[in-house]
């Protein structure tokens, strides 16, 4: 039988296995780069698309923007055509299969903002043809793809499961994490119905070292919603702790290392002056919302958002005790704040409590300052009022003239001993000068 007298879904399905299937990635950040090069590397050709015209131009010219994905590799594949960069929308027709790697945040008031799903979706419902496979990677509440994405993608008259295919596949990425790239992570499958789910399957066993294959797109998208809150609330009781011990005068790393030389029931946590990155912050409030939506409270998990949202609070409030300690106020000391990452040896700042830790440091009269060898210059930032300011170098001298270094990233890059050496008083936030022997008495920890 020819090509052109197959069923939709027979066309797809013989093309992803030949690989012939064109994988287009909306969304080209730390999410979709990464995916791009895992279908790149499988043997397929890809389309990249955003709306930041500027990321397209960098990636046209080869130049990545994103640390842990190199430039000469970008410059090689887009050279090569198996990557093409792309702004224009229209574009989406030519991809057999379409992959989601939108931003998902909150709004004001902590709702999910669905802003960017839904308006992608439309721009993909404008173009939809039979034979494409459409896959929501953002991370979400249970139901936002049944509910929110097929209403607009049917609206044209294709219908799913015969003529277009939808899935969820949370993205798990996690950046710097030399281990597991994103080909190397097992892959969360859940179709709309049961062509959509095999269609997705197929697509990322060409790409993925695993497939692991669900019911349904809502246990998908739940199965995301629990890795992060799990993580959310465990961090949470690890800086309760935290403020705790430092009450009773116990060092809560010191018990945390204690605790983890349990082979079993134990898993490590640590405590930090906040939660950072794109997803931890964020989605354990998806599930309290479409919990509140049916009428089910989640105390559980609220508080430990509200813990972990306050951690840039206490810890301001250890740089004024540490200030205190040498006579100093608040108000005129200079304070370098070291990593505007969210967390070591990454160039991400998504979420970072630093910046909640600089504006309160501003807005409390401190000289603000930073360093991070990852993040050269402050980046503009959806929530916070962000200073045009780029990197200090940490000379002796600057140290020195400092009145309090704060570690809010423990990069791997940084001589703690050289830091503790040359500073006079340090907050660590991160247990990161552990192993300094001298200036000990410098060391405050936060």
């Amino acid at each position: 039988m020819s090509r052109s007298l197959e069923s939709p879904r027979t066309a797809l399905e013989q093309a992803i296995a030949d690989r012939t299937a064109k994988v287009g990635v909306i969304g080209l950040g730390y999410v979709g780069l990464p995916l791009i090069r895992a279908f790149v590397q499988a043997g397929f050709s890809t389309l990249g698309f955003d709306v930041d015209e500027a990321k397209v131009d960098r990636l046209l010219a080869g130049k990545s923007y994103i640390g842990h994905i190199p430039s000469q590799w970008i410059a090689h594949c887009v050279t090569d055509r198996k990557f093409q960069p792309t702004a224009d929308m229209r574009r989406l027709a030519d991809a057999d299969a379409l992959l989601i790697c939108v931003p998902t945040p909150l709004n004001e008031s902590r709702d999910p903002d669905l802003q960017y799903i839904e308006a992608t979706t439309r721009q993909i419902a404008e173009v939809l043809r039979p034979g494409q496979l459409i896959v929501l990677e953002s991370t979400t509440y249970p139901g936002t793809t049944r509910d929110v994405m097929l209403p607009i993608l049917q609206a044209a008259g294709l219908r799913v499961g015969e003529d277009f295919f939808l899935a969820f596949s949370p993205e798990r990425e996690d950046p710097g994490n030399p281990n597991y790239s994103a080909d190397r992570i097992p892959k969360v499958v859940g179709g709309i119905e049961p062509n959509s789910s095999k269609l997705a399957e197929l697509l990322y066993r060409q790409a993925v070292a695993s497939v692991v294959p669900v019911s349904s797109c809502e246990v998908a998208e739940a199965c995301k919603i629990l890795e992060n809150t799990y993580r959310s609330v465990n961090i949470a009781m690890v800086n309760e702790l935290k403020m705790l011990f430092d009450k009773l005068g116990i060092d809560v790393w010191e018990v945390i290392d204690a605790a983890k030389t349990k082979p079993f029931g134990f898993q490590a946590f640590y405590p930090g002056p906040g939660l950072g990155g794109h997803c931890i912050p964020i989605d354990p409030f998806y599930l309290s919302w479409v919990a509140r939506t049916h009428g089910m409270p989640t105390r559980f998990i609220e508080l430990a958002g509200e813990i972990n949202t306050s951690m840039p609070k206490y810890v301001v409030g250890k740089v004024i005790e540490a200030l205190n300690d040498a006579s100093k106020p608040l108000r005129g000391s200079k304070i370098c704040v070291l990593g505007v990452a969210y967390k070591k040896d990454v160039d991400d700042p998504r979420e970072s409590p630093s910046f909640v830790l600089m504006e309160m440091l501003r807005a409390g009269g401190a000289v603000v300052s930073y360093n991070d060898p990852h993040v050269p210059r402050l980046p503009r930032m959806r929530h916070h009022d962000v200073p045009d300011m780029g990197s200090t170098e940490l000379s002796a001298e600057f140290l020195a003239a400092q009145d309090c270094i704060l570690i809010a990233t423990d990069h791997s890059s940084y001589d703690y001993d050289f830091l503790v050496r040359h500073a006079r008083i340090v907050v660590d936030t991160r247990n990161a000068t552990k192993n300094v022997r001298t200036g000990r008495e410098k060391i405050h920890k936060a």
